[in-house]
């Protein structure tokens, strides 16, 4: 694997970097309710040296009907001075499943204008594969930062710029949900959503764009799963899933193939299926 400090970084750099002064690790483990995890007290139990917690249910926006949308640049800087972030930081995010909601929460950097920003490819799991150390407790995070924060537009997709998209079909969708959710096969998790997927919108499941050990498939890998999905990268892209954490995973995967005209549908599924008077699909595209 390539490392590049804002996309992907091993396990190896990440090692060689402890220390650095302008480092900071986040680990942003994230499960899905009906999981019933404690994320803070694994946390607790079991870290990378230094790291911070990024609780993506709590730095949210807190009036949004969606489940953790992005917060407001307020609320975002909160965290960064609670967790003595500058945006001159490098700043690395992992979590313990291997490459799952720590690319949510890399997104969430870029959307709010930080770009040294990467993810550990394969996570916590790859770190101690690798004979690295952990640490329990909680790290001291007595902060000097004065990070601020603004969002990028482009970054991100509302519903009116989905709608606007399937209609002219400006843009290609990428829905990163299993292919039963993505057919209309299974019901969704949350209840009282529709089953199925956005007009035109094409399924690009999160694990395929991953190895077996959670970490992200090579470049040529990447373009081989977009175009086996029928992608059509020559256009803008728009990430959708469930709840805007597992549309990051393929957010990420464009920017390692040097895609960078994406935009991530926050509200996704969650939001698009709650609306009856918003379009849907069922089936294969």
């Amino acid at each position: 694997m390539n490392d590049d400090p804002n996309t992907l970084v091993s396990a190896g750099w990440l090692a060689s970097k402890i220390g650095d002064g302008r480092l900071r690790i986040i680990d942003a483990s994230w499960y899905l309710p009906t999981q019933r995890r404690d994320t803070f007290d694994e946390f607790m139990q079991r870290h990378i040296p230094g790291a911070v917690f990024f609780d993506i249910d709590a730095v949210s926006d807190p009036n949004a009907d969606s489940p953790h949308m992005a917060p407001s640049p307020e609320i975002f800087a909160d965290y960064l001075r609670a967790a003595s972030i500058d945006k001159g930081d490098q700043v690395v995010v992992y979590d313990s499943s291997g490459l799952f909601s720590a690319a949510r929460v890399w997104w969430l950097f870029r959307l709010m204008g930080h770009e040294s920003v990467g993810v550990l490819d394969g996570g916590l799991p790859a770190w101690i594969a690798a004979g690295q150390p952990v640490e329990s407790g909680e790290p001291s995070t007595a902060s000097t930062a004065t990070a601020t924060s603004g969002i990028v537009p482009s970054r991100v997709a509302d519903m009116q710029k989905v709608a606007e998209a399937i209609k002219d079909r400006s843009h290609e969708i990428l829905d990163a949900r299993p292919p039963n959710r993505f057919r209309g096969d299974e019901p969704e998790p949350r209840p009282g959503l529709r089953a199925g997927h956005m007009p035109g919108a094409k399924n690009v499941f999160f694990r395929n764009l991953l190895n077996d050990d959670g970490t992200m498939k090579t470049e040529g890998a990447l373009r081989k799963v977009f175009s086996e999905a029928g992608a059509d990268l020559s256009r803008p892209v728009i990430t959708t899933c469930g709840s805007g954490v597992t549309a990051a995973i393929i957010s990420l995967a464009l920017e390692r193939i040097g895609k960078s005209d994406y935009a991530l549908y926050d509200g996704s599924w969650s939001e698009w299926g709650m609306h009856d008077e918003l379009p849907i699909a069922t089936g294969a595209e």
